[in-house]
């Protein structure tokens, strides 16, 4: 495999700076949320049909059948991803949101093994933990035993699990195809997808106000053509336990947003959260870069 030529690490980072708007997005858009996840992906392969028929076009015909279903699931659990989370919006804060829905390593660690025997060491396992016990503790002081919001956290879980397997589908496939070509083909299902789910729940396309188109294609343009894209540009070189791990500061860019931008209170326990969040990633990514020096090693030494 080729070596990236921006560092994936890097990559992922300015990712998830890019996706801790999209709550904030939704929060403020007044259209339904199966009407918000359509408008975001269909402005985001509209904006990507040019590059695509000019330079990727001819890669269809190279694509396996396996890599067709791979992409197809991939691109349906995205978009009931966006339904569900758009959802919890409605229900529960921000944080809260943000919090459940990026508790992805416990799916990840579970999917990774069931479906591909990816192994992880304890210490990995351990710092994941860490920073899901993190992200428990932002939410910690935000969290509500009362209908609406329960609603949402139970969301917000669901629409964590099937990102999860969006990502965990398309690792495989990443590996094997373009970044331009596998995310304008997901992003193209989901959007067919969210199309009948509108109609099947009874939402309109249009009307609505002037703000909320704006908000569409800033979902389209930052979280989504931005922040999903370097992710899936960076799986081709990173696990998705590795992507998972790293989205779990999206709760602390978008709590910060929350506070500046729509007046949520920030409380001492978010804050604490979001550094035992910072320490529990940090350890994951020193461990899993000391484990693949060491496997490089291994390799460079049987070789020579």
């Amino acid at each position: 495999m080729e070596s990236p030529k921006v560092n994936p690490y890097l990559a992922v980072a300015i990712g998830v700076v890019a996706v801790s708007t999209s709550a904030i997005l939704v929060k403020v858009s007044s259209a339904p949320s199966g009407v918000i996840a359509f408008y975001r992906l269909l402005f985001s392969v509209l904006f990507m049909l040019p590059v695509f028929l000019l330079k990727y076009v001819s890669e269809l015909r190279l694509i396996t059948k396996r890599d067709w279903v791979f992409t197809g699931i991939s691109g349906v659990f995205l978009a009931f991803h966006f339904i569900l989370w758009f959802e919890s919006l409605n229900y529960t804060s921000v944080a809260s949101s943000t919090v459940l829905v990026t508790l992805q390593p416990l799916f990840a660690f579970a999917g990774a093994y069931v479906f591909f025997k990816e192994k992880l060491s304890a210490k990995a396992i351990l710092s994941g933990f860490i920073a899901i016990g993190g992200s428990v503790i932002i939410s910690w002081g935000d969290f509500k035993i009362s209908g609406s919001a329960l609603l949402g956290d139970f969301l917000a879980i669901a629409a964590c699990a099937l990102v999860t397997v969006y990502l965990l589908f398309g690792q495989t496939v990443r590996k094997r195809m373009s970044l331009i070509t596998y995310t304008f083909i997901v992003y193209s299902i989901s959007s067919i997808t969210l199309f009948f789910y509108v109609i099947a729940a009874g939402e309109t396309f249009y009307p609505y106000p002037k703000s909320d188109w704006v908000y569409f294609i800033l979902l389209a343009l930052i979280p989504t053509l931005l922040g999903h894209t370097l992710f899936n540009w960076s799986i081709k070189w990173l696990s998705a336990s590795i992507i998972s791990m790293a989205i779990l500061f999206e709760p602390v860019g978008a709590t910060i947003l929350a506070y500046y931008l729509l007046g949520e209170n920030v409380i001492l326990t978010q804050i604490a959260g979001g550094l035992v969040v910072i320490a529990g990633i940090t350890l994951f990514l020193v461990d899993e870069r000391k484990m693949k020096l060491k496997k490089r090693a291994e390799i460079n030494s049987i070789s020579s």
